[in-house]
């Protein structure tokens, strides 16, 4: 294969897939896989995804510049089993971005596939008090407190210490909907207890299971 770099960017532009790269290339998956680690050498290559979820590539004309920390996707990505797919490039400038405040931004986003995955950092939480202080600050604590109930049914989690879980239940002024419009059919009891709509069935759960 003797195309140039720019001919290759061009033809690969977007998300892909090994396969997928092999087929608009012409070549064997053997090339394709060293064509993309060459790439992605150079800069033009950003990869997600894996385990028992498929292995993306996106790749761009542009070399990715290694500016900032991790953000919400990277550290979602990191930590969870749910895989998400980048809809933009989010870095975090002159701080990282602890485990406590992406589960803030994961809800604050109000998009069903974040919240999900981030589920799984409820795991890696080791301060209640800086959960709850971010929490707070977004008038989301009622929401943060039925997640993490939620989060216990399906992951091993710490256990929140009980001042910090009474605080949050009994927060103030504070909106229903997690998602808006989508209400659970399995966990009425969570929703009845922290007054809030959790977006989930345990259909949607099993994916930590797979």
């Amino acid at each position: 294969m003797n195309q140039s770099i720019e001919s290759i960017l061009r033809i690969l532009e977007g998300l892909n897939t090994i396969d997928l790269v092999a087929k608009k290339l012409n070549v064997k998956k053997n090339t394709a896989i060293k064509k993309l680690h060459e790439l992605r050498k150079l800069g033009f290559v950003e990869t997600f995804g894996g385990g028992k979820q498929p292995r993306l590539y996106r790749i761009s004309r542009r070399k990715r510049l290694k500016i900032g920390n991790p953000g919400l996707y990277d550290v979602i990505n990191k930590n969870s089993p749910i895989k998400l797919v980048k809809p933009y490039e989010h870095k975090i400038i002159n701080e990282k971005l602890t485990i406590e405040e992406a589960i803030i931004r994961a809800i604050k986003s109000g998009e069903f596939r974040p919240i999900l995955a981030s589920l799984a950092l409820f795991n890696k939480v080791r301060d209640w008090h800086r959960l709850y202080k971010f929490a707070k600050n977004e008038n989301v604590r009622r929401k943060v407190g039925a997640l993490y109930e939620v989060a216990r049914t399906i992951i091993k989690v710490r256990k929140m210490d009980e001042k910090t879980r009474k605080l949050m239940l009994n927060a103030k002024n504070e909106k229903k909907y997690i998602i808006q419009g989508l209400r659970s059919k399995n966990f009425q009891d969570i929703e009845k207890k922290w007054k809030v709509f959790i977006p989930f069935n345990y259909a949607d759960l099993e994916r930590y299971n797979e």
